[in-house]
């Protein structure tokens, strides 16, 4: 009976593994569909240049970076550039517009959820901070979001933990 029982938790790891290979594959194929901004970048100015030494210098971190700047200034730019040079550069590069869904389902988004969370929600489904596993996570307009999701987040980067929406701690 424990020879079965551990077969049966090796094929529900398997399975969850293969759940997650497939989300990544589909987001990944979903990211080379959509115009690809180089994060090369040009110019031999004194800020330029600073902005190249800084960037390198956290690309050799773990850190969580917060990059400001109007919309339509290069913060994705930078983002890509940061992932590119650390040793993250072979993981995912997932990038969320924040501004661009509503909380309830930014949350699913970020988060995942768990068959049953929510009408519709008829499987269990891994959010970007899975996806970006091991890779860079961009939340873009992150200013945007409401105050219960800033804690949620917050607790993501002080804790490195998160449940899914619908999920049991």
């Amino acid at each position: 009976i424990s020879i079965a029982l551990e077969n049966a938790a090796r094929l529900e790891e398997l399975e969850e593994l293969r759940k997650r290979v497939e989300s990544e594959n589909l987001y990944l194929r979903t990211q080379v569909d959509e115009e690809y901004e180089s994060s090369e970048m040009v110019g031999r100015s004194q800020g330029i240049r600073t902005a190249i030494d800084q960037i390198m210098r956290v690309a050799q971190t773990d850190a969580s970076v917060l990059i400001v700047g109007e919309t339509g200034t290069g913060k994705e730019v930078i983002a890509r550039f940061v992932h590119e040079a650390s040793a993250r550069a072979e993981h995912p590069f997932v990038k969320v517009n924040c501004a661009a869904l509503s909380e309830t389902l930014l949350e699913s988004e970020l988060f995942g959820h768990e068959k049953g969370a929510f009408t519709g929600a008829n499987s269990r489904r891994i959010g970007r901070f899975e996806l970006a596993h091991r890779g860079t996570l961009f939340l873009d307009e992150i200013g945007d979001i409401s105050p219960k999701l800033q804690v949620m987040l917050l607790r993501v980067l002080q804790e490195r933990q998160f449940e899914r929406v619908g999920g049991v701690n």
